[in-house]
């Protein structure tokens, strides 16, 4: 046998017998380990993601709060200067009030529980068109009532606790913390 053969398929020249067995046959693709890395960076940088867009959203949702609290708060000035006081509540969970007040939706008692048509009611005059993801539920019932970005009613109570003159209107904003409220106040 000559020393002049092939080692296998790979085309190197053999010139001893053990010329061969050390020789690494490497095939193109990627090894596990490699692979394991690169799984393992896209799952940081995916909860990366996720996690900013999370903090995106809420801030996001905060932000339209303020700005609804804002609008009503104007539409329920406009009712007082039409009307002489602002829709009547004593209780927190003011929604289905603030509803028929800002919508002229339901009977002439602001925060009565006569059936709501979806039609202006007695009193008539809009002073908001509530947008229907405001409504709960949407289209309006009897129990119709003003929501958040959150999901949550709007609070709400004429005359207030903090604003006596006035109303208090706020958003729990989905936290039972109050320094996290958002408020007219």
């Amino acid at each position: 046998m000559s020393n002049d053969q092939w080692c296998g398929s790979v085309g190197v020249k053999r010139l001893t017998r053990d010329s061969c067995a050390g020789r690494k046959r490497h095939s193109p693709g990627f090894t596990l380990i490699e692979l394991i890395v690169v799984i393992a960076i896209i799952v940081i940088l995916a909860g990366l993601v996720l996690s900013s867009v999370g903090y995106v959203q809420k801030n996001a949702a905060r932000s339209r709060a303020g700005a609804e609290i804002a609008a009503m708060s104007a539409a329920l000035e406009s009712y007082r200067a039409d009307n002489g006081v602002y829709p009547s509540n004593t209780v927190a969970t003011g929604a289905h009030a603030l509803y028929q007040g800002l919508s002229g939706d339901g009977n002439s008692e602001i925060g009565g529980t006569t059936a709501s048509t979806g039609t202006p009611g007695s009193s008539g005059k809009s002073y908001m068109t509530l947008k229907p993801n405001m409504l709960r539920p949407n289209p309006p019932d009897a129990t119709a009532r003003v929501t958040d970005p959150f999901g949550n009613d709007y609070n709400y109570i004429a005359p207030g606790t903090n604003n006596t003159a006035t109303f208090d209107l706020w958003s729990t904003a989905g936290s039972s913390d109050p320094t996290q409220w958002i408020k007219n106040w």
